[in-house]
């Protein structure tokens, strides 16, 4: 049974998607019934709604959106991480809309679409750290190269706990590996952020990449973080630029088909199940 950390719905119907305009792949509707068919068929058992970096003035209404969805009957929507501008002095003021908002798990600002400097500044880290000790977590999503920034707010947030996307986003269609994998070694070092094995076939040669291009990033993330700070994620549906979530999820069997039962169940549901404290 999979619990997916990592869904992105679509709607253009209903919110804005600025970036989408440069990706013409993912240019398109993505709704819950697309996902849920797949789902049904894959074993998925429970979903957490990823902001999809909508306009800023429509991440309340994408809340909703969310939350619309989650009434359906037999919704697979158990949370959400919603966008967030920890860079504005209005994020306190939001925050306290959030926490009324139970749906609300985390939040994510999306790193490698600003400068460095954004997180960098003590504003920025001043409130990522009103986080701390709170139900939220925090989602660092950015390139390989910015690690050390993520390791540097991190350090600056002791008490916040964050979960880091796509296992760091390697550069595996490049064979870019030692310099990733030191980063991601002294990353784990913080006991405070749990790594997300998500959709990481985006990020290989999308006609040829093989098991054996996926693995040493794969195993490498687990390695430096061990089975029990990680979690499993879709990225649906930018795990299509790489062959669809029904790959992805064959993927992840064959990566961890030596793996004990414990090993497995820790992954695929516990660990994110205990981290966010859902019960399905």
């Amino acid at each position: 049974m999979l619990f997916d950390t990592h869904l992105h719905l679509i709607y253009p119907n209903r919110l804005r998607y600025p970036w989408l305009n440069d990706v013409p792949a993912l240019n398109k509707p993505y709704q819950y019934e697309d996902y849920e068919r797949d789902a049904a068929r894959l074993g998925i058992i429970g979903s957490m709604h990823m902001e999809v970096d909508v306009a800023a003035e429509d991440i309340k209404a994408e809340t909703n959106l969310v939350k619309d969805i989650q009434t359906l009957p037999k919704s697979l929507i158990r949370g959400a991480i919603s966008a967030c501008r920890p860079e504005e002095e209005g994020f306190a003021d939001f925050l306290d809309w959030a926490s009324d908002q139970t749906l609300i798990k985390g939040f994510r600002r999306v790193l490698h679409v600003v400068p460095d400097e954004v997180s960098r500044q003590s504003g920025f880290r001043n409130n990522i750290n009103r986080l701390s000790k709170t139900r939220f977590t925090y989602d660092i999503c950015c390139r390989a190269d910015q690690l050390y920034d993520a390791i540097d707010l991190v350090d600056a947030c002791p008490n916040v706990r964050f979960v880091l996307d796509h296992c760091g986003v390697p550069d595996i269609a490049g064979e870019v590996f030692d310099p990733w994998a030191k980063a991601m070694r002294d990353l784990a070092k913080r006991p405070n952020v749990t790594a997300k094995l998500s959709g990481i076939i985006a990020y290989g040669d999308p006609q040829n990449w093989t098991v054996e291009d996926m693995r040493p990033y794969f195993d490498q993330t687990v390695d430096s973080f061990g089975t029990d700070r990680i979690i499993w994620g879709s990225d649906s549906p930018v795990c299509f630029l790489g062959g669809g979530l029904p790959t992805w999820v064959a993927l992840t069997y064959a990566l961890t088909g030596s793996w004990s039962d414990n090993e497995k169940a820790a992954l695929y549901h516990q660990n994110a199940l205990r981290l966010w404290d859902i019960t399905l």
